[in-house]
């Protein structure tokens, strides 16, 4: 439970945008005190993610990859995997699933939270039951000069795009009122 001492700070510290983030902010501070492992895939009902919105340093651009799994061009992230800090999550991702090798933090709080709903699904062959992600997203920066590429057992595509064609670019209905959010938040920071 100690590794989830500063995480659970930066969760009580982080302030709502909206009524969506206060109502998840809540659950995931009682999912703390109920789950005794939330950081791995372990806890089939519900863990810890971390998710990136990447922009260009004017923020004219976000960087999204098509996603396998979900068979949409979407946000980059991925699973705690028993890692405590998830800001070096979402580096570790950002890089990872775009071939990016430099890229950084606007700050170092997350930027929006969100409770996901993960629907059953096939990974690698194996399935995956229905299941919470507790998602906390980073405002991240890199240069779209850099080569990008993709990472095969994750995603079959990875590019940049306006804000407006993100948004548009998914086909996921329950993640566009996310990312309107994060286009809204983006101006908050620069």
């Amino acid at each position: 439970m100690r590794e989830l001492t500063c995480l659970r700070a930066q969760i009580e510290a982080f302030a709502p945008y909206n009524e969506q983030e206060e109502a998840d902010r809540r659950q995931m501070l009682a999912d703390m005190t109920v789950f005794p492992d939330l950081l791995t895939r372990e806890n089939a009902t519900a863990h810890f993610t971390a998710s990136c919105w990447i922009t260009t340093p004017d923020q004219s651009r976000v960087l999204m990859a098509y996603h396998n799994v979900f068979g949409t061009w979407a946000w980059l992230g991925g699973h705690a995997d028993g890692e405590s800090d998830l800001l070096a999550v979402a580096l570790r991702e950002a890089r990872e699933e775009s071939g990016l090798r430099e890229v950084s933090a606007v700050t170092d709080s997350p930027v929006s939270l969100e409770l996901l709903a993960v629907q059953p699904h096939e990974k690698r062959g194996k399935f995956v039951p229905a299941h919470l992600h507790l998602n906390l997203t980073y405002l991240l920066e890199a240069d779209p000069a850099q080569a990008l590429r993709c990472k095969p057992d994750e995603n079959s595509g990875v590019r940049w795009f306006s804000p407006w064609e993100a948004l548009s670019a998914t086909n996921e209905a329950c993640m566009r009122p996310i990312y309107r959010k994060l286009i809204d938040r983006v101006a908050l920071y620069y």
